[in-house]
């Protein structure tokens, strides 16, 4: 990019091709997005105003965002931001990704709280295993006013990042971060109080993270958020032995897991002996995805 006039639309025609020569799957759309974010305008926007000249700051933004998406950092890094849900939220490099899949996490997870009866306080509460960004924690939050969520991480970054989060959609009174392993240190006098114990944990086997992962997410995105050992359980049977030590009777646990591996996922809480209901929920394109188990009542 010279000093030459560059309009919306011959920036968003060069960057196309320029990425669509990178490899890039869908340059189009990585092209709006990056121009979206830099120019402030909507992607709809940005075909209303094709022969608005860009500034020399979001020129030089600009490159350096091409430069980034060209070398295969995911957009979502680039642009800084993620739509989940009916919310945006802020990403940054170190912290997962949210998934369109994990918004069927958030459904299950919903259904456990609408079935749930309130506590002495009138909240009923959730509690999240491995927050990330706190996609899953803001939207319970923002979508069941009457939940008090509690969340949890082991990463720093994440919890920070979670923090800028929720405080952006002023829920400090409602959704409690906490840095920890698993559920270590959520307050004791918490234990036995959740309606629903709520997690997408690490869960990519390592022998397909390593051969079948695209670069795209494994050159960049955390392998402690990814990984989750030889056959993607080992975190959800940790979670497993802590969930009715957490439970309220007739509490509901919901996990993404592996596609691969539900079934095995399954049988290991049919073998803990404490569910009355095990089950196994599909993602938006039918694989097996959600593991969700309930304690009696």
């Amino acid at each position: 990019m010279t000093d030459e006039v560059w309009t919306i639309q011959k920036i968003l025609t060069w960057t196309t091709q320029h990425l669509e020569k990178k490899g890039d799957e869908h340059p189009r759309l990585s092209a709006e997005w990056l121009l979206s974010a830099v120019t402030g305008l909507s992607r709809v926007q940005l075909y209303t105003n094709f022969d608005k000249p860009l500034s020399t700051d979001e020129r030089a933004c600009m490159r350096e965002a091409i430069k980034r998406r060209a070398e295969g950092e995911p957009l979502q890094y680039v642009t800084g931001e993620m739509p989940f849900r009916h919310l945006v939220l802020t990403c940054e490099p170190g912290v997962l990704i949210p998934r369109p899949e994990t918004e069927v996490l958030v459904d299950v997870a919903l259904s456990g709280v609408d079935e749930a009866t309130p506590n002495f306080d009138g909240e009923v509460h959730v509690l999240e295993v491995g927050v990330g960004t706190g996609c899953i924690s803001l939207s319970i939050a923002t979508e069941r006013p009457q939940t008090r969520v509690y969340a949890t991480d082991l990463s720093p970054q994440a919890i920070a990042l979670a923090t800028r989060n929720r405080d952006a959609l002023e829920l400090q009174e409602r959704v409690e971060l906490i840095e920890c392993d698993l559920v270590e240190g959520v307050p004791v006098e918490l234990a036995q109080s959740f309606s629903v114990l709520v997690s997408n944990p690490p869960y990519i086997p390592t022998n397909v993270l390593e051969q079948e992962v695209p670069a795209e997410v494994k050159g960049f995105e955390p392998e402690l958020a990814l990984d989750g050992g030889e056959d993607g359980l080992d975190i959800y049977r940790r979670l497993l032995e802590a969930a009715p030590h957490m439970l309220l009777t007739g509490g509901m646990l919901c996990v993404e897991l592996y596609e691969g591996h539900l079934d095995k996922a399954a049988h290991l809480a049919e073998e803990q002996g404490v569910w009355e209901s095990v089950e196994v929920i599909e993602d938006l394109t039918h694989r097996p995805r959600i593991l969700v188990a309930r304690l009696a009542k």
